[in-house]
C-alpha cells in the first residue's frame, strides 16, 4: 500500500503544481519586465508593486487601462484585459512581500525627511510605517528616484487620474525638501 500511494501522491502533486501555475494573473512576466520579480523593482523609476494594497493597485490598474493615467511604458500592456484579470493582478502583487530597499542611509538626510513627513502628517493617510491602506499607496520601500519623480509631478503638473489632496499636500516643498521625503520613505525603517 505505501508504494502504491507515493505515485498517486506525485500525480496528486502536479497536477496541484499546475493548476498553481495556470492560475498566475496574466502578463505577470511582462508586468516584472518594469516591476522586478514578485513586484520589487529593480529600476529606480518604476514602482515596486509587492505589497501595495489591493483596492489601490486595482483602481491604478483601471485608470491606466481605460488611459485616464497617462504612463507612457504602460501604453497598450493592459489593453485586453477585463477587470477580473485587473483584480487577479492586483492580488497578487497585494500578496507579495516588498524587499528592503538597497543602499545606505544619510542620517541628516533621513532625519529631515523623517521631520518633514511627521508636519506633513503623511502617516495620517499613508499609516504610521508608511505601508499604505484601501486606496492610498505603500510609500516605505519604494525607490527613492521614483518617490521624488511622483512628488514633484503631483507638486507641479498633476494629470488627470491623479489625487488632488497629494497636490495641496506638496504645495510649498522645495526640491531639496522632496529629495529629503523621499530619501526617508525609501529608506523607512533602516537606522541611520
Amino acid at each position: 500500500m505505501k508504494n502504491s500511494f507515493h505515485p498517486l501522491l506525485a500525480a496528486l502533486l502536479l497536477a496541484t503544481g499546475l493548476h498553481a501555475q495556470a492560475q498566475q494573473p496574466p502578463r505577470l512576466e511582462l508586468c516584472a519586465s518594469c516591476h522586478g520579480p514578485q513586484g520589487n523593482s529593480q529600476i529606480p523609476q518604476f514602482p515596486s508593486l509587492a505589497g501595495q494594497p489591493r483596492i489601490f493597485m486595482e483602481n491604478q490598474l483601471v485608470l491606466i487601462r481605460e488611459g485616464l493615467r497617462d504612463i507612457p511604458p504602460m501604453k497598450g500592456v493592459l489593453d485586453g484585459l477585463d477587470d477580473a484579470a485587473l483584480i487577479e493582478l492586483a492580488k497578487y502583487y497585494a500578496a507579495q512581500t516588498p524587499a528592503p530597499m538597497p543602499g545606505a542611509v544619510d542620517a541628516a538626510r533621513y532625519q529631515r525627511g523623517k521631520e518633514l513627513a511627521a508636519t506633513s502628517l503623511c502617516g495620517s493617510c499613508h499609516l504610521p510605517d508608511y505601508k499604505g491602506r484601501d486606496q492610498i499607496p505603500r510609500l516605505a520601500g519604494q525607490h527613492e528616484t521614483f518617490l521624488r519623480e511622483v512628488m514633484l509631478e503631483y507638486r507641479d503638473k498633476p494629470g488627470p487620474g491623479r489625487d488632488t489632496v497629494m497636490t495641496n499636500a506638496l504645495r510649498g516643498f522645495s526640491n531639496a525638501q522632496l529629495d529629503d521625503m523621499a530619501h526617508f520613505l525609501a529608506h523607512f525603517g533602516k537606522q541611520p
